[in-house]
């Protein structure tokens, strides 16, 4: 049978798109994606939103594993670490070929 269901894996995948798709978390990521690791105040100047908005959209993205967070002094610099993410970024915004910034 050429289809398959693999639930587990479906819903997994499901969860991922679910994390991607807003606006503000796809603004996020590509911008991790383009310049590299970020602190939430450098994003909310860039967004112009909240602080508190960012946050739970970083909230999101990190329980999903899809990006980290790396204290530097009183900061949090987050950067994009998921693999299937970052793929998926690349094909949405013809970014092939971007570096990553350490």
């Amino acid at each position: 049978m050429a289809f398959q269901y693999e639930e587990r894996l479906l819903e997994t995948k499901a969860e991922l798109l679910k994390s991607l798709a807003h606006p503000v978390r796809l603004c996020i990521l590509r911008g991790l994606m383009v310049q590299g690791p970020c602190c939430p105040s450098e994003i909310q100047a860039c967004l112009h939103l909240p602080q508190s908005t960012i946050s739970q959209h970083l909230a999101r993205l990190r329980r999903m594993g899809i990006v980290e967070g790396t204290r530097q002094g009183l900061e949090v610099h987050y950067q994009l670490v998921d693999p299937e993410a970052r793929a998926i970024l690349e094909i949405l915004f013809l970014e092939k070929g971007v570096e990553e910034h350490e």
